[in-house]
Order: C-alpha cells, then structure tokens, then sequence
C-alpha cells in the first residue's frame, strides 16, 4: 500500500474570495519544507492538503515532523487510499492498520463522508466496517469512549482514506500571509517565544538582535544566532539583524542619569527597530515583554519606550506567567539553548534603582545629552546580516 499523508487547515478555511491566496502559500512552505525528504506531489481539495510520495525513496517519518512545524496546519494524518466501497474499506482497514491492531486492547471507528453521493451515512460506514473489524480482530474489544486505538475513514471525492488517530499540527497561519515585522531577538527566554507566537500568526520575521561587543561575548551572537536557526523550522527563512549597540550603551552610561538608563536604552532599540522595519517593508515590530516582569515592563515605561516608533508594536507575551512562557520554550525548542550563561546587552549597565514609571517629559530631558540621531546613524551602518535558515 502507499501511504499518503492528509494535512487539515486550521483558519484558513474560514476565508472568503480570497482563501486561495492563503492556502496556495501554505502548500508552497509545505513544499519548501518536505524538499529534504524526498520528491512529493501536493495538492487541495476539499479543505485537505494532499501529501502523496512520488516514489519509496521517500523519507515519510522526517517528512511529516517537517509538516508538524508549518503553520496552518492543525492535523496531519499518514494514512492510505483505497475504493470507495465499504468492503473495500474494510479491507484496507484491517490490512493498513494490522500493527496496530496486534498492539491494542480496544478500538473504535470514526468516519466522515465529505462526498454526499456515498449511499452510507457516516455513522452506517463506522457501524458496518467497526463489525467486520470485531470479527477480524475479535480479541480487541470495541469501547467508543476511550480506545486504545482510533481508527479512521474519510470518504472524499477522489477516494476513500484510512489512517489512524492524527498528530497536532502547529495551528495558526501560514507565515507570509499577514505581512511583516521585526522582531527584537535576544538571548534569553522570552523573546524567541514572542518571535514564535508572532510567526503563528502568518507573519514574516526579520530578527534584531543588539550586540555589545566587548561587553557581551562572541559566544552571545553566536547563541542568539542558534536560536535563530531553531526558529526557523517554524518561522520560515530569517537573517538575523545584528545592531552594534556598545557606544550607545557607553554614551548613556556616561551621560544620562543610571536611573533612566535602562528606559533610554529601549527607546534606542525601538528607534533602530523602526529604521529597520521601515527599509525592510515591516508593519510592526515585535517584543518579548511581559507586564510587570522587571522593571522596564510597566505600563508606564513600556508606554515611554513605544513612543519612539509610529509602528504598532506587538507584545505576544503581555500577559503570560513567566512558567507559562518557560514551557512554551521548552516545546518549541529554545529553552535549552536561551538558558545558556552567555550575557546580552540587557544585562550590560544595569541600573541600581531603576524608574519603574518614567515620565516622558523626564526621560526626553534626560536624552537631551545625546546626539540620538547620529548614533541611530551609526548603529544603522554596522548592522551585520548573518543567515539563520534552518
């Protein structure tokens, strides 16, 4: 039998005219992704994407953890084709999932009939193949409530599809599809989770990260720039935006009061974000903040940071516990590598007392001492772009 593996969108179905735009993109990353694994046609009908191996060479394992890491997708189900006859059904049933079988102690059927010309309802297909299957494996008890093993039939329109129970999908929408943004990329825990939850939502990510050589080590970009890769088998092609950001750091250190210099830093950042957002075609930049979690993350200091760009920014972790987060880290793959001891700029000149509720006319006043503009200028032209496609 060939296998075939049967992908389920997630909000994409629930667009009008212009869903064909939204589900071409999906099978495009789809195709993109499984280029590793072997030659794949793909295909769409009906609401499900259609996965089919052009030959045994194949690799349908590493293909289907590819797919679990597309966006837009909600279920993938490996499974195989047969008539659309309920004999054939069985049979194909009862062949196709003979391991499975052999290692359960209960089952139950669940079908679906997407072609309404099929004479058998639902509920008669699971009836009528779930008794054939009783008598072929008498020794596994049906129990409809909580089986050991789900067994699935999917009448369509070109074919009759079983498989078993599906996997999770990542959910969301495909990346590209909802634009663009920069998202500011450090090396702790919270930021790719944010990079992360952004891309979910379909859009395209151009990673920032503030580098302040000597201060933070070789070792830091170098980490920042893992995470990156690990990102990128969710969010798609990235490279990274690497700002050099010590001498701002050093003229606040010297020349603002230490107090505001954590809040006078993150307006920098939201500056420079919005200069590379603006030259890359972004829309908005995105943040790891999460409220009240340290001192610049208050309302009133997130409010006085936000207001050095125009562009919306989007703060995805606003209202997460700090464990929720951390176990997000952990399933998404960044935790290990974000809780590496290498510094980054955040950590570099930190305040004592810092200002938990700055108020703007204060922080602008403080800024006074600078030249803002000629060192935006100057951290625009030392950007270094180093590709983190995975």
């Amino acid at each position: 039998m060939n296998d075939i593996i049967l992908l389920k969108q997630g909000e994409v179905i629930l667009k009008g005219l212009n869903r064909s735009r939204f589900e071409d993109r999906l099978m495009a990353i789809a195709a993109r992704r499984l280029r590793p694994y072997g030659k794949f046609g793909i295909s769409a009908r009906q609401s499900i994407i259609y996965v089919e191996p052009k030959d045994d060479q194949c690799d349908m394992d590493g293909a289907i953890q590819a797919l679990r890491q597309v966006f837009g997708i909600v279920s993938i189900s490996r499974g195989v084709a047969c008539e659309k006859d309920e004999d054939a059904i069985f049979a194909t049933a009862r062949d196709y999932l003979r391991d499975e079988f052999a290692k359960a102690r209960s089952f139950k059927v669940e079908s679906k009939r997407a072609d309404k010309r099929f004479h058998l309802t639902s509920v008669q297909l699971s009836q009528y193949v779930g008794g054939l299957l009783s008598e072929a494996y008498p020794e596994v008890e049906v129990d409809v409530h909580d089986p050991d093993l789900s067994v699935h039939l999917e009448v369509r329109e070109k074919a009759a599809y079983v498989h078993g129970a599906p996997l999770m999908g990542a959910g969301g929408m495909p990346v590209g599809t909802n634009g663009r943004v920069v998202s500011l990329l450090s090396g702790g825990i919270d930021s790719p989770v944010s990079t992360w939850m952004a891309a979910k939502r379909g859009v395209e990510i151009i990673p920032v990260h503030f580098f302040s050589f000597p201060y933070t080590s070789q070792l830091a970009k170098e980490k920042v720039v893992t995470l990156a890769h690990i990102l990128s088998g969710w969010c798609g092609r990235m490279d990274v935006q690497v700002v050099p950001f010590t001498h701002i750091q050093e003229e606040i250190r010297d020349k603002c009061p230490e107090d505001y210099s954590t809040i006078i830093m993150r307006r920098f950042m939201m500056r420079i974000a919005h200069r590379i957002a603006v030259n890359n075609a972004c829309t908005g930049i995105v943040t790891g903040e999460s409220l009240g979690q340290v001192a610049s993350q208050t309302l009133e200091a997130m409010g006085v940071t936000g207001a050095c760009t125009t562009l919306p920014v989007i703060r995805p972790l606003i209202c997460m516990d700090k464990t929720d987060i951390v176990k997000l880290a952990r399933e998404i793959g960044t935790f290990d590598t974000s809780i590496l001891p290498y510094e980054d700029c955040c950590t570099v000149f930190t305040p004592r007392h810092p200002r938990t509720r700055p108020r703007p006319a204060d922080v602008e006043a403080a800024e006074a001492a600078l030249d803002v503009d000629g060192l935006v200028e100057e951290a625009m032209a030392g950007i270094e772009r180093i590709k983190a496609t995975k």
